[in-house]
């Protein structure tokens, strides 16, 4: 072989080799262009389905919702805009947003368009040009950046306000009759606490009157007597015709009663009277000022009404003192005092030998009083509960479970404090405390 064929043949060898790698690069170019493809192929499909997406999240939208330039000119509109207002979107592009108005509400819209430059507007109100006129929206107005954090554009969402008109007056018209409900219940549980006490009342109300009556019975017969008399002094009778009539009618003896019949009476009365007042200052709604009270009187009155009704012998130790001035709502507390007298009793239902003990005094600027039974004491789960509105431990239709709670608002209002805990020696006690001083109002 001759060296020019042996260089031939280096050269076409080369050449085959620079071929194979051409044709390897333009392989692997269009295997890249393949996968390319396909990944645009996918992105596209993506984009798409995103779309489709924000497409029908906006025609789902209720509110109505505007996309503008930086410039404020319309670049798009969701499908409630267009049932809205009766304009397509097509219409809109390019439009500025301040068309969308007239009068003051096109001014306002400018300066929200102005003001989301430099922050966010929240519930604006303005008026957009509807199908059937004029259509109130509480705008909220945001920003749109670009990846360099420039102002590209606006979004504005919008809500029509007589939606949220409707559902405001809904709501104020649920909260009014939940409202008055509250009212009746309260008034309800208070006024099953004064049910509770008709009886010791009508019993203590009874001594009273029956003595009175019994009085005017005698006052009754001693009037005839000395008017039968009298009628017979005018007649001209002799001396000892009046002398007769005097013995027979027992005219010294009435004349001798009539100062007791009439002092017995006055104290029957007075009696009635003060037990009138316990019980209207119990029942009132007590909006006055508050005024300093003898919590002791509170107390002995509303147990005295509440031993009268029960239906079994009470034991009842009495640790208070003879006067314990406290300031407040004497009513409120009388109905406080109630309630823990009354739930005390009713906790020792099944005692066999109920035993109710109450105390007072005074200590750190406060008064106190605690009412303790014997009974069976309050479950440890229920202790939290307590003063919860409805949470009652009777059973349905023995309570109403307002009690303790309206008790402890009150409590509360005066400035005080009323807790319930469990005896060491078995029981429950109930301790409210009031300031001496006026430190706070209170509504009944």
């Amino acid at each position: 072989m001759t060296q020019r064929q042996h260089d031939g043949r280096q050269q076409h060898s080369a050449t085959d080799e620079a071929w194979v790698s051409v044709i390897h690069k333009m392989d692997e170019a269009y295997a890249d262009l393949v996968r390319y493809q396909v990944q645009v192929e996918e992105q596209n499909e993506a984009l798409e389905e995103a779309r489709n997406f924000f497409d029908s999240v906006q025609s789902a939208m209720s509110d109505v919702l505007i996309a503008c330039d930086h410039e404020g000119r319309i670049q798009l509109v969701n499908r409630a805009f267009e049932e809205l207002t009766g304009r397509a979107q097509a219409s809109l592009l390019g439009q500025p947003m301040e068309s969308l108005c007239s009068g003051e509400s096109r001014a306002r819209l400018v300066e929200c368009l102005a003001r989301v430059r430099s922050e966010p507007v929240r519930d604006q109100q303005v008026d957009i040009d509807g199908v059937d006129g004029p259509v109130p929206l509480a705008l909220n107005c945001s920003p749109r950046f670009n990846h360099r954090g420039r102002l590209v554009g606006i979004v504005v969402a919008g809500r029509p306000l007589g939606e949220l008109m409707r559902a405001f007056n809904e709501l104020n018209r649920a909260h009014a009759e939940l409202k008055l409900a509250q009212e009746r219940l309260i008034q309800a549980e208070k006024m099953a606490s004064l049910g509770r006490l008709v009886a010791g009342v009508a019993h203590e109300l009874n001594n009273p009157i029956s003595f009175v009556y019994g009085n005017m019975h005698a006052l009754q017969r001693y009037t005839r007597r000395l008017v039968e008399y009298f009628d017979l002094v005018q007649s001209g009778a002799s001396r000892e015709e009046l002398r007769q009539l005097r013995e027979t009618l027992r005219i010294d003896k009435a004349i001798a009663d009539l100062d007791s019949l009439v002092e017995g009476t006055m104290e029957g009365a007075a009696r009635v009277r003060e037990i009138v007042n316990d019980l209207r200052q119990f029942s009132s709604t007590q909006r006055s000022e508050k005024a300093p009270f003898d919590l002791v009187h509170v107390v002995r009155s509303a147990l005295h009404w509440i031993v009268k009704e029960s239906r079994r012998e009470i034991r009842v130790i009495d640790r208070l003192p003879d006067q314990l001035e406290a300031v407040g709502h004497s009513g409120q507390i009388h109905q406080v005092v109630v309630n823990l007298i009354q739930n005390a009793t009713d906790a020792m239902l099944e005692q066999p030998d109920p035993v109710l003990e109450l105390a007072a005094g005074r200590a750190d600027e406060q008064v106190w009083l605690t009412v303790s039974d014997n009974g069976p004491g309050v479950a440890a789960e229920h202790l939290p509960h307590l003063f919860d509105p409805f949470f009652t431990t009777k059973p349905t239709g023995q309570g109403t479970g307002l009690g303790l709670s309206i008790s402890y608002g009150i409590v509360n209002g005066h400035g005080g404090t009323l807790t319930i805990a469990n005896r060491p020696e078995g029981g429950a006690r109930a301790c409210m405390t009031l300031p001496q001083d006026a430190q706070g109002e209170t509504h009944g």
